[in-house]
C-alpha cells in the first residue's frame, strides 16, 4: 500500500492515525504522554503498519509474523489489554492519573512530524 502525502505534504496514513488517536482519546479519556515523541513514534509505527499489513498493528511489540498477528487482531489498535482493561503498552492513551500522560486529547501533525524527522 503506498502511503501517499496529502497536499500539505504530511503522509495521509500519519494523518489517519492521528485523527484516530485524537478521536479514540477523547471518547475513552485518555490523554498523550507528556514526552511528544513518545506519542509520534508510536503513530508512525501504526502508519506504518497500517501501511505494510493494511491494519494499525501496535509497533511497541515483537511479533514473529506480523501477517498473522493482524489477522488475530488482538494486537490492532486499539489493542484488547486497552479496549478491555484501559492499558495501553505503547503509552499513546494514558489515563490522567497516569504520572507520564500529558494534558492533551488533540496533537497537531506538524509538532508530531518534527519529532520523528
Amino acid at each position: 500500500m503506498a502511503n501517499i502525502e496529502s497536499d500539505s505534504g504530511i503522509p495521509n496514513s500519519f494523518e489517519a492515525m492521528r485523527k484516530f488517536s485524537e478521536a479514540y482519546a477523547k471518547r475513552t479519556g485518555s490523554f498523550f504522554c507528556l514526552d511528544v515523541s513518545v506519542t509520534a513514534v508510536v503513530i508512525e509505527g501504526l502508519a506504518k503498519h497500517k501501511d505494510v499489513y493494511g491494519a494499525p498493528l501496535c509497533p511497541c511489540r515483537h511479533y514473529d509474523d506480523k501477517v498473522k498477528e493482524v489477522a488475530n487482531t488482538y494486537w490492532n489498535c486499539p489493542c484488547v489489554p486497552m479496549r478491555e482493561r484501559r492499558e495501553c503498552h505503547c503509552m499513546l492513551f494514558l489515563s490522567s492519573s497516569n504520572e507520564f500522560a500529558g494534558k492533551h486529547q488533540l496533537i497537531d501533525s506538524n509538532i508530531l512530524l518534527n519529532c520523528i524527522k
